[in-house]
């Protein structure tokens, strides 16, 4: 039996050779700096904050070079595989407007030329490929059981050598054809290992976009190309994947930097052109002065669901996420607070090669900004979402009370210099509940220098039957004046320096009064604007407890 014929033995026929499928994903017509990225997560879960970053980034640097970034979906590994996992993913990617040129765009559907972007739908590549390294004596079937995998570890260990098969420790590796069909007609399962060409002790250079020039062993490790179930594993097929799409930038988290030299290795014995590398820095976080990655299974804010859930803007997480890539991004935005992060390049020489500090007090205060820009119909309709899926009873009177809302969303919004009160729409209630009779519940009353009953019935009753105008702010205010110098407050700093002994307090206090009888709160967006949309009659039902 000749190479090619034992490759046909243990792959089996495939539906097209690698030179066909070569010829079938010709080079894509694009510009000479057009990047092709592409995000390839694998269904097993939540998409996490460092997923989000990572395609965020991959799409922003393919939509800056007018190039394409597609969504791969490495599924290779069933048993990690969960139910919806890749409408999960496209679900949670495209809440933060996350979408891509090509790929998948739901469980079996997708849009491109250079599918399938569903790794096990795209079996019969990886055995073309595979059949091919078998037939030039670069693979070979390994026999290996996991009883003697765990006797080669076990002796690996005791005298501490490097962890893996390799050298005498590739059993296989040499097994004729005649003794390796032997086997397979004997029924002993197999799998098929690479015939690494490497010398550990042989030193290779990496060039990473943001790292720079990076020194490894060479991999001298037979690794496993295709597994016993007949799929490839990811080191294989992301290889034959990121070919045949011909991306030309691999987008990814540093965590693959130590599987560098296995890639590097593959794509040579394969005879194809590496992509250039990019290894973004993990998110870190400090947790009781240690620094760490963000953990899934320690930290809510690793799941990109958490900020929807708690009413983050999109658009906020992602201005922040740009602070974290690019350090002088920062600065364009404080110079164009109005700005969109689209409007600003990004550039892998502002990346940072180390882990960044995951701050969500920045964040926050990023969408405090944010949504202090907004106009009021926009505030309203986000509240009016988040409240739909998270808030019934909120839903219910944003629903009923639109105009009002709206208004309310309005005070001290559309003006030069916005109140900044509001970061997520989870706080919203906190934010106007006193706005609602429904949800006004006041557990105290925040009075602050004038505290005696008596007087504060007097102030309120004097302006409701004496005072009381919402007709524009500056006739609104000079009547607080009247009803301070009537009631014998001083009206100004002059008039308190002049009798300090007979001082009773000042018009700030007497709109204190009005305003925490009205709210029950001392602070609260401009007053003239809460008593305007409350309108006479409530305005006289809150201050009844007190007159």
């Amino acid at each position: 039996m000749n190479r090619k014929e034992f490759a046909e033995f243990l792959i089996g026929k495939t539906e097209h050779t690698k030179d066909e499928y070569e010829a079938m994903y010709p080079e894509r017509t694009l510009s000479d700096n057009a990047m092709v990225t592409r995000f390839a997560p694998s269904p097993t879960g939540f998409v996490h904050i460092g997923s989000l970053f990572t395609s965020f980034i991959a799409s922003r640097f393919a939509k800056q070079t007018n190039g394409v970034c597609y969504l791969r979906i490495e599924d290779t590994d069933q048993k990690r595989t969960v139910e919806n996992g890749v409408s999960n993913i496209i679900r949670d990617l495209a809440n933060f407007n996350i979408h891509f040129d090509e790929g998948m765009t739901s469980e079996n559907e997708s849009n491109g030329n250079y599918g399938p972007y569903l790794q096990s739908k795209r079996e019969d590549i990886y055995k073309a490929y595979a059949k091919d390294l078998i037939e030039k004596d670069l693979a070979y079937p390994c026999f290996l059981s996991e009883e003697e995998m765990e006797e080669i570890r076990g002796m690996q260990e005791d005298i501490k050598a490097r962890i893996g098969i390799y050298g005498k420790y590739a059993k296989y590796r040499n097994l004729s054809v005649e003794d390796a069909v032997a086997k397979i007609e004997a029924g002993e399962k197999y799998i098929i290992r690479l015939k690494s060409p490497g010398e550990f002790n042989n030193k290779i250079i990496v060039d990473d976009i943001i790292r720079g020039r990076m020194e490894f062993n060479e991999n001298d490790l037979d690794i496993v190309i295709i597994k016993g179930d007949g799929l490839p594993t990811y080191h294989f097929a992301h290889a034959i994947d990121d070919h045949l799409m011909h991306t030309t930038h691999v987008i990814r988290g540093d965590e693959w930097i130590s599987s560098l030299p296995i890639h590097i290795q593959l794509f040579n014995v394969l005879g194809f052109k590496a992509p250039k590398y990019v290894h973004l820095s993990p998110l870190m976080k400090k947790d009781n002065g240690v620094v760490r990655k963000i953990s899934k299974r320690k930290d809510a804010e690793a799941a990109v669901s958490y900020y929807h859930e708690e009413g983050i803007p999109y658009y906020a997480v992602l201005l922040y996420l740009m602070t974290v890539a690019n350090s002088n991004f920062e600065a364009w935005l404080d110079a164009n607070p109005t700005g969109k992060y689209e409007d600003f390049a990004l550039t892998f020489s502002k990346m940072s090669s180390s882990g960044s500090l995951f701050d969500m007090d920045k964040l926050l205060n990023i969408s405090k900004n944010y949504i202090s820009r907004l106009s009021k119909n926009e505030v309203y309709d986000m509240a009016l979402n988040y409240s739909k899926e998270y808030d019934s009873e909120l839903y219910e009177l944003l629903t009923k009370y639109k105009d009002y809302s709206i208004d309310v969303f309005n005070i001290e919004r559309e003006q030069k210099k916005p109140r900044k009160d509001l970061a997520k729409f989870s706080d919203i209630k906190e934010y106007l509940w006193y706005m609602y009779d429904e949800l006004y519940k006041p557990l105290n009353y925040e009075f602050m220098n004038i505290t005696d009953e008596k007087e504060i019935s007097k102030i309120l009753s004097t302006y409701m039957e004496k005072y009381y105008n919402v007709d524009d702010k500056e006739s609104w205010f000079n009547n607080i004046k009247l009803l301070t110098d009537e009631l014998g407050y001083a009206s100004d700093m002059k008039e308190y320096k002049a009798n300090p002994n007979n001082y009773k307090g000042n018009v700030s206090d007497i709109a204190t009064v009005l305003r925490v009888a009205l709210t029950s709160k001392s602070q609260t967006p401009d007053l003239y604007e809460i008593m305007r949309l409350f309108g006479k009659d409530r305005i006289l039902n809150r201050y009844k407890k007190f007159m």
